[in-house]
């Protein structure tokens, strides 16, 4: 079977994967998702910390951005 380019974009990421490979703290991560700058997932959740998972698409558009210069800044 043939991989393709789109193949794996709706993976969801919990917020410690992805704060992992930017090399960043989970707190940043979930500031960013707070303010609107990366798109997240919400899940229900009974404790303290509200409960993200990004897709892999998402995480993408920050690794890669487009033309347009968008950014987490």
């Amino acid at each position: 079977m043939r991989k393709t380019d789109n193949e794996g974009e709706n993976d969801l990421l919990t917020v410690h994967e992805v704060a992992k490979t930017l090399r960043v703290d989970d707190t940043t991560v979930r500031r960013w998702i707070t303010q609107g700058a990366l798109e997240a997932v919400t899940l229900p959740h009974k404790g303290a910390r509200q409960a993200y998972r990004i897709k892999r698409a998402a995480l993408n558009k920050v690794l890669f951005p487009d033309e347009s210069g968008s950014s987490l800044s």
